[in-house]
């Protein structure tokens, strides 16, 4: 496996182990470099804890000693450690670099590296520029914010080989010389203000991506997004539009097919991932992999396939006539939109969860196609209160998901959908996204 070379730091502190920070650590101490971990929670006669000791890693629990900092050239933290840790706080003002895993893997990695960021859509466009790739029997991995730690990853790619990486804000707030061969910004919306504090700081930080770019490189860029726009006159990179709503440029469509130019690709009936934002994640990928050259038989082959990944507009089953869809990802108002969009037929909203502080005025416009609602969690109250402004009658507050999936279903009638789409975080509730797509999936199982 790979190791560093030309690492420019000796002595590196990871902050939070969990799967990124274990990645890291084994990297660097492969590498020969000296770590020191410091974690709130980990537990040293654990064997992932005691693997790393046994490399020669120093391990601090129980707390965040700003004397863990004494020697530190490099902090390495766990994505999801805010910077106002106290630690972390500290580096910065002794001017201590302070980067993600994802550096790491930049450093490392030869091949060709692609990565997508945005507000929505990240995993669903990640998971096809890889498997169009590999679709073309070209050499490729992917990685990132989709599950697969990307220092991990980089270990074992080939200087040949392409490395497709889902970045998030929290990410890519941590790099220095991190740079993408192609990147991708799909969207700009509100989102993690918990985190970054402000809307341009979390712009900002996505915009990121496109930093350490130059000419020889690929901007893929949504045009729809007045936002993402704005940062064209900046961009160092070659620059590859995709649009639902212009012709002619770069990655497009027209009512019947997807273009590639001028390039007709394929019927947008051949298709089978359902919902606008879908083809513009769709288009976001035609534009990467057209740019690196795959043949139009390998994007052919996974669109006409494809039906999607978990908890990203899922179809689940249909039973008795009811269709159940869990789109437990949408953890914003704008992914529950296009959700919402995604479907003529009425609608029962299971949605809810934790309460950053949002207003939910901005899914009134959405919500003309939903006869009930079943709300849940933290803002199950406010959500409640902008299903009533907008005219439904039926909105139901439950406790648990099934519950909520029992009570759908008898609001439901034949052909209705019923759609997980909470618009909100499930850490009020749920440990991940995930667990509660996967409560939802068990539930409508066990429906009779």
């Amino acid at each position: 496996m790979k190791t560093l070379t030309n690492f420019p730091y000796n002595h590196v502190l990871v902050v939070g182990l969990a799967k990124s920070g274990t990645a890291a650590s084994h990297l660097l101490l492969d590498s020969e470099i000296k770590v020191r971990i410091n974690d709130l929670k980990a537990d040293k006669e654990s064997e992932d804890v005691k693997s790393l000791i046994e490399k020669g890693a120093e391990v601090i629990t129980g707390g965040h000693p700003l004397e863990a900092l004494e020697g530190i050239e490099l902090i390495v933290k766990n994505p999801g450690i805010p910077y106002e840790n106290p630690l972390i706080d500290e580096a910065v003002k002794r001017e201590i670099p302070v980067v993600t895993e994802v550096e790491l893997a930049g450093r490392l990695h030869d091949g060709p590296l692609i990565a997508i960021t945005g507000s929505n859509g990240k995993t669903t466009t990640t998971t096809l520029i890889h498997e169009i790739i590999k679709a073309d029997d070209h050499p490729v991995s992917v990685a990132g914010n989709i599950g697969k730690v990307a220092c991990e990853v980089a270990r074992s790619t080939s200087d040949k080989e392409a490395m497709v990486v889902e970045m998030s804000s929290f990410q890519l707030l941590g790099t220095e010389t991190f740079k993408p061969d192609v990147a991708v910004l799909l969207n700009l919306y509100e989102a993690h203000l918990d985190y970054h504090g402000t809307l341009e700081a979390y712009h900002n930080a996505k915009a990121k991506i496109i930093e350490n770019q130059t000419s020889e490189d690929t901007f893929v860029y949504n045009a729809d997004d007045k936002k993402i726009m704005s940062y064209l006159p900046g961009a160092k990179s070659k620059q590859v539009p995709f649009t639902l709503h212009q012709q002619g440029s770069g990655a497009w469509a027209d009512n019947e097919w997807i273009y590639y130019n001028e390039e007709a690709i394929m019927k947008k009936s051949e298709i089978v991932l359902v919902g606008e934002q879908n083809l513009q994640n769709i288009l976001a990928a035609l534009a990467v992999v057209k740019t690196i050259g795959i043949s139009n038989e390998a994007i052919h082959q996974v669109l006409t396939t494809f039906a999607g990944v978990k908890h990203r507009l899922e179809y689940v089953q249909e039973k008795n006539g009811r269709f159940f869809y869990n789109d437990s990802k949408a953890t914003n108002i704008l992914a529950t939109s296009y959700a919402l969009r995604s479907f003529q037929q009425p609608i029962i909203l299971l949605a809810g969860g934790l309460d950053r502080g949002n207003s939910f005025e901005g899914l009134a416009p959405y919500l003309s196609n939903v006869k009930a609602m079943i709300v849940f969690g933290e803002t199950a109250d406010l959500l409640k209160e902008t299903g009533t402004s907008a005219g439904i009658k039926d909105i139901i507050k439950v406790e648990t998901m099934d519950k909520a999936v029992t009570e759908a279903y008898h609001l439901s009638n034949q052909n209705d959908v019923v759609l997980l789409s909470p618009a909100c975080a499930s850490w009020d509730q749920y440990r991940t996204f995930e667990e509660r797509g996967n409560m939802f999936t068990e539930a409508v199982h066990k429906l009779k």
